[in-house]
């Protein structure tokens, strides 16, 4: 099966080297973009062919489009034409919705949406897939074995897709921005920055395993380092003090607002 990948961005090439890694065949691979020197860039690199839009998804039993929500409507419109009947089409686009894309696309072309994340850069991604109105189970699970080579999948109504966005789409910047205050955190305290990098990225990747190899409830592993009275209780009173939590959800409560607007666009 003939997969072409059509954006050739950070996340057009992760998916692509992702699924060189799980043994699919270059022949089996076709990548696109609207900057010819890109997807040149990207062949020279992986040794895969490359083309136009419309070359690339004329050739293919799966079309990929990993480009932005505002492009969208352009490269559907670009493809819709050259695709043959039956043709799997999947979207990596946030705030996207299936029927948008069904409206575009041939009758009875099979959609899934898909909100991945970049994680996936080192096959550690987090990606959630909805079917669209004329997909199958054959559909659904080929885009889990697509996206399987970078990472996990789950499947979700697409209704919540936009609350994926918000959560695991994004959050990989959350962890970054909290990485970052506590590494400048750190240096203020007077360590060397090479240390306090050291230690914080170690305590992050540490607290990540227990979460998922415990299986315990968060709220019991933060309990289980909060000894009364001691720094840890200090440190999350000052949390609670600058109202933290409702900040965090105050951001995802954007994130999601801002995914439901590009759909809207």
């Amino acid at each position: 099966m003939t997969t072409a990948i059509i954006g050739a961005g950070v996340m057009g090439e992760t998916l692509l080297a992702g699924l060189l890694r799980a043994g699919v065949s270059k022949s089996d691979l076709l990548i696109a973009d609207r900057r010819i020197e890109r997807s040149a860039e990207v062949t020279q690199a992986h040794g895969v062919a490359n083309g136009t839009n419309q070359e690339v998804s004329a050739k293919a039993e799966t079309v990929v489009l990993v480009v932005k929500p505002q492009d969208m409507a352009i490269v559907l419109g670009e493809i819709k034409d050259s695709i043959k009947p039956g043709t799997l089409v999947v979207s990596l686009a946030a705030g996207i919705t299936t029927s948008f894309m069904e409206d575009i696309l041939p009758a009875q072309t099979p959609v899934i949406r898909v909100m991945p994340n970049t994680p996936a850069l080192v096959d550690q991604g987090m990606a959630a897939i909805s079917s669209g109105s004329n997909s199958t189970e054959e559909h659904l699970l080929t885009v889990e074995k697509l996206l399987r080579s970078v990472g996990q999948v789950v499947r979700v109504p697409e209704k919540y897709q936009d609350a994926v966005t918000a959560i695991s789409g994004s959050g990989p910047a959350y962890i970054f921005y909290v990485v970052e205050a506590m590494i400048e955190g750190g240096v203020m305290l007077g360590l060397p920055r090479d240390v306090a990098n050291e230690l914080v990225m170690q305590t992050v990747y540490g607290a990540a395993t227990m979460l998922r190899e415990t299986k315990e409830h968060p709220t019991v592993l933060r309990e289980q380092v909060t000894s009364p009275g001691g720094t840890t209780v200090a440190a999350l009173r000052q949390f609670d003090d600058f109202k933290v939590r409702a900040a965090f959800l105050s951001a995802m409560e954007a994130a999601r607002d801002r995914s439901k607007e590009l759909g809207m666009q």
